[in-house]
């Protein structure tokens, strides 16, 4: 078959191109380390590289998602630490000022101090976080959650939980409202409370109590009413009836009724009143009040005394149980991060096998790639050398 001059040269062009291009392309890949560079290179594994590029993309973002839970816990945990820390000196306080050797002076100068923790408690319920929010204030973030009234500290927070995706499938609170820590904090022995009535002359003393039998205990609130030195009432004033009547009074022994047992202790005089009554919720800041109130006491005679007494006692019950809620709090903040460290240690393992999947796909094996281009680059040597020599190929070289 004949083989013309200009077919010779059109496969000789289409040789050299063909190089060319595959050395461009071996040259694109040594220089980027990546073997996908469009479409056209596979069509399969670019479709491939997509998805696992928006899954690790993904995995990014809840990455960042983890940053900010992380960041918002901590500062949480961080700020309710500090808190315990200012209940557990009002607490020490407490116990110092129950003491009989305390003066005016001295009750005035541990006042002074709770009055200064309280101040300090109200700034860190008003903790801001780094964007400028309050901690506290739940789904109201730009809002003050606490201020100071007439009638006490209001909240003006609500109760949302503000929560974020952490991973593909689960989403996670980062949020403690202020209602949650500071004021959903039931008094007394968290099921009843006891108090002495202000108008009492005697210098009887109610202990804090406990249930006995909680399958008759019902949540009313009750009086021991003194009918005289040695014999009492107890009036359930929910249902407004006289459960008992002219019990006999004595000094430091149990009285039981609706489940319950307390215990009076000192001298009681006819009239006097001590309530039993089921617990309520009670902010924190009204038992360092109540507390500032008992401190303020300057008792003139053994009723007074009783009175401030008490008041120690109800105010050291009440502040056990807020500790203990703010334990409860960070107990659960110390759970979801956790599950936030845990949720981390899933994704990069997750992340590390999309990047391998996605490294085998995409990236070159730049021995091989070299190997190819310097393989590819002889070849077109060759192929020009040929063509060249095509080139001289004529009977006019003959022709002498």
């Amino acid at each position: 078959m004949r083989v013309s001059t200009s077919a010779s040269f059109l496969q000789a062009t289409q040789d050299i191109q063909s190089s060319l291009s595959k050395i461009a392309n071996l040259q694109d890949q040594v220089g980027s380390g990546k073997k996908l560079a469009r479409p056209s290179d596979n069509p399969i594994d670019f479709a491939r590289s997509i998805d696992l590029n928006q899954a690790i993309g993904q995995l990014e973002q809840y990455e960042r998602n983890r940053g900010v839970a992380g960041q918002q816990l901590g500062l949480i945990d961080a700020s309710l630490s500090s808190v315990n820390n200012v209940l557990q000196r009002v607490r020490e306080l407490t116990i110092q000022a129950n003491n009989t050797i305390q003066t005016d002076e001295t009750r005035s100068i541990i006042r002074g101090e709770v009055e200064q923790r309280l101040n300090e408690l109200l700034g860190y319920a008003n903790t801001l976080n780094g964007n400028g929010e309050y901690l506290f204030a739940g789904g109201k973030g730009k809002t003050q959650p606490f201020t100071l009234s007439a009638s006490g500290t209001v909240y003006h927070g609500d109760q949302t939980a503000l929560s974020i995706q952490i991973s593909t499938n689960r989403t996670l609170d980062i949020s403690a409202s202020g209602y949650e820590v500071f004021q959903q904090i039931r008094n007394g022995n968290g099921t009843f409370v006891v108090d002495s009535d202000a108008a009492n002359t005697g210098s009887g003393l109610i202990s804090p109590g406990s249930v006995t039998d909680g399958t008759v205990y019902v949540p009313h609130d009750f009086s021991i009413v003194f009918t005289s030195p040695t014999t009492y009432d107890v009036v359930n004033n929910t249902t407004a009836t006289t459960i008992l009547t002219a019990q006999t009074y004595d000094d430091g022994e149990p009285i039981n009724f609706n489940g319950v047992e307390v215990k009076i202790s000192g001298d009681v005089a006819t009239g006097d009143e001590f309530t039993v009554n089921a617990s309520r919720n009670q902010d924190v800041f009204q038992t360092l009040n109540d507390l500032i109130d008992t401190l303020s006491i300057t008792p003139s005679d053994e009723a007074m005394e009783a009175q401030q007494i008490q008041g120690y006692q109800r105010a050291l019950g009440d502040l056990d149980l807020a500790i203990g809620n703010i334990l409860d709090v960070r107990t659960s903040v110390g759970t979801r991060q956790n599950a936030l460290e845990a949720a981390g240690d899933e994704a990069s393992s997750a992340k590390l096998g999309l990047q391998q999947t996605l490294s085998d796909i995409e990236d070159v094996d730049l021995a091989e790639a070299i190997s190819r281009l310097s393989f590819e680059t002889t070849t077109l040597e060759a192929v020009q050398a040929t063509f060249a020599s095509i080139q001289r190929l004529s009977l006019f070289n003959f022709l002498r």
